[in-house]
């Protein structure tokens, strides 16, 4: 593969509507009282001499669904034919603050007051596709640098306990707390962008942490990533873009739930800490970047694969378990009932003075009732599919490779795939072109609960080792010997 100049523009837009927001994310409405902090969208937009694309969007948002990236692509395929609408790829950076993009179907109706999905979607697709024009338009002659930095940021939010069992943002001060169940990975990966004078113009900052600091508040807020990209446009100019990526982190939060227990994290004070912790990083990083390293020419890349996923199904055991636990919880508490009980006792602890969040439990009766109907419909659905189809998007860029999926990807499948990259830096993008649920390890699945459960998860770790093997097969082809 050889190397060649690249054309490099960005574009950044304000996404936040006007109208109040049904705050997704949570297992109840949340009706937004206010705003701190601007939602936003950031694009880059790359080409080669030789006719190569990419257009990488990140927005700030719970996860982007294939049916809004339809959207998308049919919207550029007209207002934009020159570019090639399978080489746009959109990621989330996963904050729970935000409206949802896709209509609503649970067990709690929104206010009338909210903006509805339907008129989000209405809202945000010219201005997503207003700054993939812009960024396309301003492409100009550019350099690009791969780099690594390091900050903690995420953390395994799953506990594990005696039994072998565990829990999402489980009490680790109980006596029966063994450590928590999964890894952590503090490392930034970064490319920097530069126009023809070698001058920064954005970096592209993947970190292993869903944007969730602010997840159980009322406010309206891009969370820590959006904190970062303020900060530093304050270092390096206002024209100075950032396009954040959350890597494989199904099973982290920014919180450190074994050193740090306090509600802190579930605050506005986290994310000053997070976002300048994040800034600093990437300012130090990017001061050390040697003009020798800074390359003009590189090789670049992007290949779009189609994977069939095997989806997961309960065993015939697992089965017959729910439907014995449905009749027995619905016996004590029918549905409206359980979520009335469920949604007073959240509105309790959120009262509590200095208690930390989460303030539901998904422990709950309610909770517990949905998880078997869950397994239920799933076994239901055998018959329909046996496969979840997926976009599989690698790029190289120079020494660097980015892979895309659509889940919140339990972090041990990105340490396996950068791990056998071929690349100097790899780039993982979970919820990237899709939304599809939890993908948690092997591991997880045997200790149960919250995001290692089938209503959590379409694919469970079978399909998780087919996703890691046919990546690295996209990405190793990127840097093998006479790769095109």
């Amino acid at each position: 593969m050889k190397k060649e100049t690249i054309r490099i523009g960005w574009a950044e837009a304000d996404i936040t509507p006007g109208k109040k927001i049904d705050l997704c994310g949570q297992y109840y409405a949340r009706l937004s009282k206010g705003i701190h902090s601007r939602l936003g969208l950031t694009v880059l937009a790359l080409e080669s001499a030789s006719g190569e694309q990419a257009v990488l969007v990140s927005l700030d948002n719970v996860g982007i669904s294939s049916g809004f990236m339809d959207l998308v692509r049919a919207r550029v395929k007209t207002a934009l034919p020159e570019i090639r609408p399978e080489k746009i790829l959109v990621n989330a950076t996963h904050i729970h603050n935000a409206p949802s993009l896709k209509p609503v179907v649970g067990w709690y109706e929104m206010d009338p007051s909210a903006i509805t999905p339907e008129e989000y979607r209405k809202f945000l697709l010219p201005r997503l596709v207003g700054a993939i024009g812009r960024a396309w338009s301003d492409r100009a002659p550019g350099a690009v640098a791969a780099a690594r930095g390091y900050a903690a940021i995420g953390h395994c939010r799953r506990a594990l306990f005696r039994g072998e069992i565990a829990e999402m943002y489980g009490e680790t001060g109980r006596k029966d707390f063994l450590g928590m169940e999964g890894n952590e990975d503090s490392t930034l990966e970064l490319l920097f962008t530069y126009d023809g004078k070698k001058r920064p113009t954005g970096v592209i900052l993947n970190a292993a942490c869903p944007s969730q600091v602010m997840e159980a508040t009322y406010s309206i807020s891009s969370d820590f990533m959006g904190e970062a990209r303020r900060l530093l446009k304050k270092q390096f100019g206002p024209g100075f873009a950032t396009l954040c990526q959350v890597s494989a982190a199904g099973d982290q939060s920014p919180r450190d739930l074994v050193r740090n227990r306090n509600a802190d994290f579930w605050k506005e004070k986290g994310v000053a800490v997070l976002g300048k912790r994040l800034c600093d990083e990437v300012v130090r990083v990017g001061s050390g970047v040697g003009k020798g390293e800074i390359s003009e020419k590189v090789e670049f890349c992007h290949r779009v694969a189609s994977l069939e996923l095997p989806i997961r199904f309960p065993a015939p055991a697992e089965l017959a378990a729910a439907r014995k636990e449905l009749k027995r919880l619905t016996a004590i508490k029918g549905e409206k009932a359980a979520f009335k009980d469920f949604y007073a006792e959240v509105k309790r602890n959120e009262k509590r003075a200095g208690r930390p969040g989460p303030y539901d439990s998904k422990l709950h009766h309610f909770v517990l009732l949905k998880n078997a109907q869950a397994v239920i419909a799933r076994a239901a659905a055998r018959g329909e599919s046996s496969h979840l189809p997926m976009e599989l998007h690698a790029i190289r860029i120079g020494n660097a490779a980015f892979c895309t999926n659509v889940f919140e990807l339990f972090l041990d499948y990105g340490l396996r795939i950068k791990a056998r990259s071929r690349a100097a830096r790899t780039f993982v993008v979970q919820l990237c072109g899709g939304m599809e649920g939890y993908l948690p390890t092997g591991r997880a699945e045997r200790h149960g609960g919250y995001g290692a459960l089938i209503n959590n998860s379409i694919v469970g770790s079978k399909g998780g080792d087919v996703l890691v093997e046919k990546t690295l097969e996209q990405v190793n082809a990127l840097f093998s010997a006479g790769s095109k």
